[in-house]
């Protein structure tokens, strides 16, 4: 089972009981997905960027990326309707806690002049959203063979009705999150 699963069920529930008087167990919060998504605007002019950052996205979720094409063309990014603009990844269950462990602790401390995640980047109903400049803060990223750096957005989707206990939630996961 997943280290951070195991934390959930034996830490965390009893944590926001506490804090929030949840009076039934399954009024506690819990993560239901993750969602990565790259947006790869360089494969317009080179469809290789796309496979590259394809099979990045690979090693990094463990699961195979959905490609996303253009809905509309737009002149001035050179972009026509039906091109490979971007990347995305749900993840659930084990997938996405085993993500979330390795995110915590081996990908943000590796992440230069890191000084905590904002904790201004909830959406109002308890999701949240960062984002990474560069795939080769991942340890399955090889940097010496790494020939463009890339993005990626990671939105965490909770079942928290506030920010308030999604931060708690996540916070007790291990997000490091600024004070504010």
């Amino acid at each position: 089972m997943a280290r951070l699963r195991e934390l959930y069920k034996s830490k965390v529930v009893s944590e926001l009981t506490k804090e929030f008087n949840y009076k039934n167990p399954m009024a506690v919060p819990r993560m239901e997905k993750v969602v990565i998504s790259m947006g790869v605007g360089r494969s317009t002019q080179d469809k290789k960027f796309i496979e590259l950052a394809s099979k990045d996205l690979t090693l990094i979720s463990g699961q195979k990326p959905l490609i996303c094409k253009a809905k509309k063309s737009v002149s001035n990014f050179k972009v026509r309707e039906g091109d490979k603009t971007g990347l995305k990844v749900t993840l659930r269950g084990i997938r996405m806690y085993e993500f979330m462990d390795r995110l915590i602790s081996l990908a943000i401390p590796r992440v230069r002049d890191f000084r905590g995640l904002s904790p201004k980047s909830f959406d109002g109903r308890g999701n949240y959203s960062m984002g990474l400049t560069e795939q080769s803060v991942f340890p399955e990223i090889d940097p010496a063979k790494l020939e463009f750096t890339q993005g990626m957005n990671i939105t965490f989707v909770t079942t928290a009705e506030t920010d308030e206990e999604g931060r708690k939630m996540l916070s007790l996961f291990g997000m490091p999150f600024k004070e504010k």
